[in-house]
């Protein structure tokens, strides 16, 4: 067994980072590589931009455009190490992580492996409904929307036509509500020159939300507006609706109403991805793992929990911090400052989060902002939204792509991506 990876043994303190997301990737560009080797595992050799996965479901950009090499960003840090493979187990008695590639030893190991989709024990649901947790599945679910209405265009039942042509989203925070707005302007503007032998006034877009609001987290202001513009764009928002269960072709809520559909997709919780080897005691609800003000794991030395997968307790968050990209970059950017402070004999300081505000677009011109001063609505909310994603997507080449895609969405509402692409299976 190669007991290293491959990876050069060197004087410099290693930090082993396990995921390549928001809180990785920041931890692994903060740290100075002079002072630390860095070894960066994931299992895609890419970075992906979650906020916009659902512009890649609804045929709005294409996965390339939120997607970075993570080599590309460290091509000039020497003693920063990728390796692309799953971590088995971490041995954090022989301070060891275990991979199909290799044992990596570390001097500091830092978990960031973020969430994955909770379906909430519900099997069918797990089977048939559709995720959007990475870019694979956004373009699954493109692939499916796009097929679903070629399929529609042929069915001779009245019944399945309908189910194939209506989307239900369950899942009323910031994925669902733009997912619904996208769609249903797919349905008004793109679908109908597509395929004009369908009527699309049959087409049903449903949003379903457990609680009785929608954006849990951010204001009243911004739960109220976005609820008033998705109905007014066409969008059937049915609150503290629970849904039971799911065959493939009919969604079932707990009062007794059925969904026809063949598309339900699932946006209504996640759960932290597992990792063998942290002790149960350090796990608590959503899989997270319990760290102190440091991001230090519990019962545990050297080893270090940041972003989605980290529950810390702060004054202001006495239930977790929510699981948002600023916090997990800022919480990768405290434990480069302090893995840097520790090396010099200096004192570390606590996580603090600093709210920069929260957002979400709902349509052409409508989008929601909570920001500490201030919040408001409509276009302007709009333009603050694109502004903000665009300077956040990693790649200028990325940044300037998807800017032409959204200018020339904004004025014609019709871009050349809507191609259903299947991979074709290996030959074993």
């Amino acid at each position: 067994m190669n007991l290293q990876a491959n990876i050069p043994t060197t004087a410099l303190p290693r930090v082993v980072i396990i995921g390549g997301g928001f809180a990785g990737l920041e931890l692994a560009k903060k740290l100075d590589n002079q002072q630390f080797q860095i070894v960066l595992l994931d299992k895609n050799n890419y970075h992906q931009f979650q906020p916009l996965f659902y512009q890649v479901a609804t045929a709005g950009l294409e996965p390339s455009s939120i997607s970075f090499p993570l080599r590309k960003l460290f091509q000039k840090n020497k003693n920063t190490h990728i390796r692309v493979t799953e971590v088995q187990e971490v041995d954090t008695q022989n301070k060891e992580v275990i991979t199909p590639v290799g044992t990596i030893a570390y001097d500091n190991l830092v978990v960031a492996v973020g969430a994955d989709t909770n379906f909430f024990g519900m099997p069918n649901i797990e089977k048939y409904a559709y995720p959007m947790k990475n870019v694979g599945e956004a373009l699954l679910l493109r692939n499916t929307l796009l097929q679903n209405y070629e399929d529609a265009l042929v069915a001779t039942d009245t019944e399945l036509r309908k189910a194939l042509m209506n989307v239900v989203i369950v899942g009323g925070g910031a994925t669902g509500v733009e997912l619904s707005g996208a769609i249903v302007e797919m349905k008004k503007f793109v679908l109908p020159k597509d395929l004009p032998e369908l009527d699309f006034a049959q087409m049903e877009v449903t949003l379903l939300e457990a609680g009785p609001k929608l954006l849990n987290g951010m204001s009243e202001k911004a739960q109220t507006d976005s609820l008033k513009f998705l109905q007014d764009m066409g969008v059937k928002v049915k609150l503290n609706a629970q849904v039971k269960d799911y065959d493939g072709a009919q969604v079932i809520l707990a009062d007794g109403t059925t969904l026809p559909t063949k598309t339900l997709i699932w946006a209504a919780g996640v759960t932290g991805n597992k990792v063998k080897g942290i002790p149960a005691e350090a796990i608590t609800r959503g899989n997270r793992i319990v760290v102190n003000r440091l991001n230090e794991v519990t019962g545990l030395k050297d080893v270090y929990a940041i972003g989605d997968i980290a529950y810390m307790e702060e004054e202001k968050f006495p239930k977790g911090h929510p699981q948002v990209a600023q916090v997990a970059m800022q919480m990768g950017t405290n434990v480069a400052k302090n893995l840097k402070a520790g090396l010099h004999q200096q004192p570390k300081k606590p996580f603090v989060y600093t709210d920069l505000g929260s957002m979400a677009t709902v349509g052409k011109n409508k989008a929601v902002v909570d920001l500490p001063f201030i919040k408001f609505s409509g276009f302007i909310a709009w333009l603050t939204w694109m502004f903000i994603h665009l300077l956040s997507i990693i790649g200028a080449k990325n940044k300037v792509i998807t800017f032409i895609n959204w200018v020339v969405s904004y004025f014609s509402y019709d871009q050349s991506l809507r191609l259903i692409m299947r991979s074709k299976i290996e030959k074993q």
